[in-house]
């Protein structure tokens, strides 16, 4: 039986609640152009790095207020289950974030997770300044930060099957590589409207009782 590397999206995935867009929102000084980057982001006129770096250039915010703020949010409480489970069966879990590495590490460790592999932009703070960083840019994508299938192509290699799960548009480009996908909300509509199979979940609970069968 060939293991299985999931390759799970953290924002509106394994916090139910996107995270990076509640920073945003609290910390941006102006919402308007914050909702009319979103906007151009939807219609394909921008791609998830240029997103970052011009919503990254309307927050003001010093880390220790952003710590503060992101410490607030939890995971999906099926998301320990599942990984015990995926585990169980020797499969390898994996987090692939388009957003802060400063949340998704302290909300993973918080959890008692802290040492499942991720990946995820980097937030250098500058006073009340944050500089978006991209350790994971792949150069076959000139779209995103930290491109999901670059991380599918890898896990490929090292001979696991790739399940991708994820809920947003920024989950595209892993999904089309995935050899399964486990979709909801935006990603799921667009999976449909392109004809790419995709199964819908609705929490980690789901995704559990796959692992252990």
């Amino acid at each position: 039986m060939t293991a299985i590397a999931w390759l799970c999206d953290f924002d509106g995935t394994i916090a139910p609640k996107d995270i990076g867009y509640a920073f945003q929102i609290r910390f941006g000084a102006d919402a308007a152009e914050n909702e009319a980057l979103e906007a151009r982001w939807r219609r394909g006129e921008l791609g998830h790095r240029d997103l970052t770096i011009a919503q990254a250039a309307l927050l003001r915010v010093d880390e220790t207020a952003a710590r503060a703020f992101v410490s607030g949010f939890g995971l999906d409480p099926d998301f320990h289950d599942f990984v015990g489970a995926a585990r169980a069966r020797g499969d390898l879990v994996a987090v692939a974030s388009e957003g802060y590495d400063f949340y998704v590490r302290d909300r993973l460790a918080g959890a008692g997770l802290g040492e499942l592999p991720w990946t995820a932009n980097h937030a250098r703070f500058d006073g009340d300044r944050l500089i978006p960083e991209f350790p994971f840019t792949d150069p076959a994508c000139g779209e995103c930060g930290n491109c999901k299938a670059q991380h599918v192509r890898r896990y490929r290699a090292e001979g696991y099957t790739v399940h991708v799960v994820g809920d947003g548009l920024s989950d595209r480009c892993g999904a089309r590589a995935a050899d399964r996908v486990f979709a909801r909300a935006a990603l799921l509509e667009w999976c449909r409207r392109t004809s790419l199979p995709a199964e819908p979940f609705t929490s980690f609970a789901d995704l559990a009782a796959l692992a252990r069968s």
